[in-house]
């Protein structure tokens, strides 16, 4: 056991118990103890032999030996528990988004530099194999310029999901519905195309009036710092189910489409003198009770943990890239009305 990673674990949800998960099946990782502010009764995970703790303060002062803490608490409180973890000397692994705010992503930073320590950002979605494949693609220049960028996300949340005694939906505590719902995908075209520019937008609050502080739907545009044109179609008031996250790339030399509920599926292909290969299955979207989100794909994020911890290998998706996304996301919802929803 002394040669294996010790992880602890800030917040017990449904993307802390799938950190759990993955840690405990790593054969290289150790999961040493838990943390959230419910009993373990109320969490649903009675059954745990984890030491468990209700504060990060406890957690931290009872454990000296765990390397890792992973933040998969409510986003408003990644900043407060990511800084608390660095300055207990550890490494962290927190969930989107880093923070909700650029200046809180510069604290963290500002933090691990001081004390040696990596920030891993959880942006699961680059290991998809559509992701994979679109990034050669991109990376080879294989679509000539890019002309322009569709990256379309409608999906379901509803009542049943906005529950009047949870953080989502809360300003203070979720951030909007771009921090939640779609900054993998907004991760995934920054990774591709880099920062954006002379951004424009509109937004409203068609179904959520009652269950959230912010809007459920926009429309944004935007210039790529790289060259082309952008935009953001978004909807969380889709009926029922979740429709599609989608990215639509228009070049000089070819035009793509992958699509699906998760940005799962390669839909279109068409490139000059090129041969679509035989990608492998998409593993299925995280499962949330009545709703799936991004893919399931949390265990390649411990084994690049481990992977990096180890020295063999770089992280996949570091702060400063973490940071991108938060700061775009707070550029476009600086567009934003006063009151949130418009």
């Amino acid at each position: 056991m002394d040669n294996k990673i010790k992880f602890a674990i800030v917040g017990q949800g449904h993307i802390g118990k799938r950190h759990a998960e993955m840690i405990r099946r790593h054969p290289e990782a150790q999961l040493v103890a838990l943390c959230d502010v419910l009993s373990k009764e109320k969490l649903g995970i009675a059954d745990c032999t984890e030491s468990f703790y209700n504060s990060i303060d406890d957690l931290l002062a009872a454990h000296p030996d765990v390397q890792v803490i992973n933040i998969a608490s409510p986003n408003g409180l990644h900043a407060e528990h990511a800084l608390k973890a660095l300055e207990a000397q550890k490494h962290v692994v927190c969930e989107k988004p880093m923070a909700l705010t650029k200046a809180d992503c510069e604290t963290i930073i500002y933090k691990a530099l001081n004390v040696h320590k990596q920030v891993f950002c959880v942006m699961q979605n680059r290991y998809s194999p559509p992701s994979e494949w679109i990034k050669s693609v991109i990376d080879q220049k294989l679509l000539g310029d890019i002309y322009t960028v569709q990256l379309n996300c409608y999906w379901n949340r509803d009542d049943r999901y906005y529950k009047a005694d949870g953080w989502k939906g809360k300003q203070d505590l979720d951030g909007g519905t771009l921090f939640t719902q779609f900054s993998h995908f907004i991760d995934i075209m920054y990774w591709l195309f880099g920062d954006i520019k002379n951004i424009q937008a509109k937004f409203n609050d068609f179904a959520h009036a009652h269950s959230t502080d912010f809007e459920d739907s926009g429309l944004i545009s935007f210039d790529f710092v790289n060259g082309g044109m952008g935009c953001i179609n978004y909807s969380t008031a889709v009926w029922d189910t979740n429709l599609e996250s989608s990215l639509t790339v228009i070049g000089s030399t070819g035009s793509v489409k992958i699509g699906g509920q998760y940005m799962n599926e390669v839909e279109y292909c068409h490139i000059k003198n090129y041969t679509m290969p035989i990608l492998a299955p998409t593993n299925p979207g995280n499962d949330y009770g009545a709703y799936k989100g991004s893919a399931a794909n949390h265990h390649y994020i411990i084994e690049n943990v481990v992977d990096v911890l180890q020295g063999r290998n770089t992280i996949t998706t570091n702060a400063l890239e973490g940071l991108k996304v938060v700061d775009i996301i707070e550029r476009i919802y600086a567009l934003r009305k006063a009151d949130r929803k418009s």
